[in-house]
């Protein structure tokens, strides 16, 4: 968290972002870390951030390893002047990427579709915001000469910031966890069940 000054300077709205965001009850199956937040965007700031892993054999050997499925970033900002870009005086700003598979990466439809998982995210936690805004990109990576061997990826990337209405932030750091998880392409699950390990199609 990055902030001027001792805690008791930190205002109490902050202060009361921070302890719903501790509250918050979110997927098992995404790690949250809290890194270090961007000190020039905003006087008051957290960052969070979130991967989801699958566990893989490697061949030759028992010894396992982690493939990453998803990974993102969770941005809150503060201001306690208001800013007019932001209308109001805190800014969720979050980033998501994960590999998709051939099938659906090379869907047109693709980044409305994970916008529309946000969205659906948000409202299912009954997250209020306004000014809500993103940017949906696919990234195709091919490989030639000695590495013509490597199978072609395509990753898909969704940069989304939205103002949230009141403190409670935790309803909006669960929605964008489910997210991740969605982008991993772990399923939703009904209140209070616990998921199977995911593992991903070859």
């Amino acid at each position: 968290m990055s902030s001027p000054g001792s805690i008791s300077q930190v205002p109490p709205e902050f202060l009361a972002a921070l302890s719903a965001v501790r509250r918050a009850h979110c997927r098992t199956e995404v790690r949250l870390e809290e890194i270090p937040a961007p000190a020039r965007l905003a006087p008051y700031a957290l960052a969070l951030s979130a991967d989801v892993f699958e566990r893989v054999h490697r061949a030759g050997g028992p010894l396992r390893d982690e493939e990453e499925l998803a990974t993102g970033r969770f941005v809150l900002l503060h201001d306690p002047a208001g800013s007019d870009l932001w209308d109001g005086t805190f800014r969720i700003v979050t980033y998501i990427r994960a590999r998709m598979d051939a099938e659906m990466g090379n869907d047109a439809l693709l980044g409305s579709v994970a916008w529309t998982w946000l969205v659906d995210a948000l409202d299912d936690h009954r997250a209020p915001r306004r000014e809500a805004g993103g940017t949906a990109t696919r990234v195709l990576s091919e490989s030639f000469g000695t590495l013509n061997a490597r199978q072609d990826t395509i990753d898909i990337e969704l940069r989304a910031s939205w103002t949230p209405e009141g403190t409670d932030i935790g309803a909006h750091l669960a929605a964008w966890v489910d997210m991740v998880a969605t982008f991993a392409g772990i399923p939703p699950l009904p209140a209070g069940v616990t998921a199977l390990p995911h593992r991903r199609r070859s």
